[in-house]
């Protein structure tokens, strides 16, 4: 299941065209617009984490509920046989149900002794032997969503320590059972609990947009669910677009607006739809958690998640997300400034036949007459070197075709 034997050609071959590139941009004093990208105050967690979307996996997508440590160290062991890891997959994420159903007598939460035998301390380092980092789930309820293990409301230090002392990366902090409270008081306290605890831990807030969160979540944790939750089918991934597209501009380094995990590789969709899905997640620098079971993952899946110029895209450090900037009869332009004075523009159609879609350079923020290189992230090849103007893709149903915009002199 390796990612080919051309990797490290490859990898050579990046370095170069980025040298190459910042020669070329250099001084060209391009005013490209951040689509209202600005500082922002330090927050309560400001530890250094997730200064780029992070990249991982995590088991609700595939398995649901059926996960134990084997499931779970296998998916590590994949992570690395596959090359993922090395493209910055990092973070292998429980989701709900790993704990018992009751805390023990001392008011803990305990890995379920079934399906997690040597304990969830074990598995972690498990994990981070493997320079993986491990992530849990919890909820700012009495109850998780799937109601088979006790969440952390009232109990918020106490569980903060406990994930501390496991070697916790990572957590997921879900909505259930919340007592019709308001959520931003309970996110606070958990984002203090998480600081007093004394790890670095990224905190993901799972509210489902009810609250706004992106008008507040930053003040507390690292990124924020904009949306309720995906699945496995087209019309899910656009309305899902759609919602999160709104809040771009709360976006940035530190902070950042999370759709829901992908559905890449788990069958509902096709290789086009599939690869939309992961433009556009990257584009909009949404996390990358894998939703397959990598284990048994396809080439195809992982041509799609292991395509390294579209991770590029998602973690590029300027950190800003891209927007859908035009659309009609189902043909949409999706576009935003990366580092160097680059561009990434996304030719996404919605429709159901084939049609051609254009854009022109004023749309994206450029002088009509500035000539750009123009690279094509899918096909892994320059496809103009020297264009001006405006630019026209033929564009299938329910595909994008993904480019980067590379003005030169």
């Amino acid at each position: 299941m390796g990612m080919g034997n051309g990797f490290r050609i490859y990898v050579l071959f990046v370095a170069l065209l980025n040298l190459w590139i910042v020669r070329e941009v250099a001084g060209l004093g391009l005013n490209i617009s951040s689509h209202g990208h600005e500082h922002r105050a330090r927050f309560l967690l400001d530890n250094g984490i997730a200064r780029t979307p992070p990249m991982g996996w995590n088991s609700w997508n595939h398995f649901q509920c059926n996960i134990n440590e084997t499931v779970i160290k296998q998916t590590a062991d994949a992570l690395i046989s596959t090359g993922l890891a090395r493209l910055g997959y990092k973070y292998v994420n429980l989701d709900d149900c790993w704990a018992e159903g009751q805390r023990d007598k001392n008011g803990k939460l305990v890995g379920k002794k079934t399906t997690f035998p040597s304990g969830i301390k074990s598995l972690a380092d498990y994990v981070h032997a493997k320079g993986l980092k491990l992530g849990i789930y919890g909820d700012a309820g009495k109850r998780t969503c799937s109601d088979r293990m006790p969440g952390s409301l009232g109990h918020e230090e106490e569980d903060a320590k406990t994930f501390a002392e496991w070697g916790i990366d990572y957590i997921k902090y879900d909505n259930c059972f919340n007592e019709g409270t308001k959520n931003r008081p309970r996110y606070e306290t958990m984002s203090r609990a998480l600081k007093k605890a004394g790890r670095p831990i990224l905190f993901s807030l799972c509210e489902w947009g009810q609250e706004d969160p992106a008008t507040w979540a930053g003040a507390y944790g690292h990124i924020w669910r904009t949306t309720g939750d995906i699945n496995d089918t087209f019309p899910s991934i656009t309305s899902i677009a759609d919602s999160n597209n709104v809040w771009a501009r709360y976006a940035g380094p530190g902070r950042w607006n999370d759709p829901d995990m992908l559905e890449v590789g788990n069958g509902g969709m096709s290789y086009e739809e599939y690869k939309s899905h992961f433009s556009i997640w990257a584009l909009m620098k949404a996390p990358l958690l894998i939703g397959c079971d990598v284990a048994s993952a396809s080439k195809e899946t992982l041509s799609i998640l292991g395509n390294i110029e579209v991770i590029a895209v998602n973690q590029d450090p300027l950190g800003v997300q891209g927007r859908k900037i035009r659309f009609k009869g189902g043909l949409e332009i999706w576009a935003g400034p990366l580092s160097r004075g680059r561009l990434v523009v996304v030719l996404w159609n919605r429709s159901h036949s084939r049609k051609p879609i254009s854009f022109g350079w004023r749309e994206i923020g450029l002088h009509p007459l500035r000539p750009c290189l123009v690279r094509d992230l899918w096909k892994h090849k320059f496809v103009a070197f020297r264009r001006r103007f405006r630019m026209t893709a033929i564009v299938g149903p329910h595909a994008c075709k993904m480019y980067v915009l590379i003005p030169v002199r």
